[in-house]
């Protein structure tokens, strides 16, 4: 993934105020809590998009690297997968993966 770009900071959750830490091994990009997040960016890690839309897990799915977080943007409607944390809500996971994400 060229247009990958490193951004690991923590930051406080948009959603539901918790304060989420840093991965330390790639850019975290949603709250391991509620598993929310801010559209923000155009390719992962740039913040480069000005959307600023909450992005709500509406599905999950797993594959053999572990789960993928299907988010949508209250917003502007985008679409985005993001490959979960260690570190994220495991039951939240797989409530997700019962939700098949049907697109139109």
């Amino acid at each position: 993934m060229s247009d990958f770009k490193k951004n690991d900071t923590s930051f406080e959750c948009t959603v539901c105020k918790r304060q989420v830490s840093a991965l330390g091994y790639s850019s975290r990009n949603h709250c391991n809590a509620c598993l929310c997040s801010v559209h923000a960016d155009v390719n992962p890690g740039d913040r480069a998009n000005d959307c600023g839309g909450i992005m709500r897990p509406v599905s999950a799915i797993l594959n053999n690297k572990g789960y993928v977080i299907i988010f949508k943007c209250e917003k502007c409607g985008a679409v985005k997968r993001n490959k979960a944390a260690a570190d994220d809500d495991l039951d939240m996971l797989i409530k997700l993966t019962a939700q098949p994400f049907k697109t139109l």
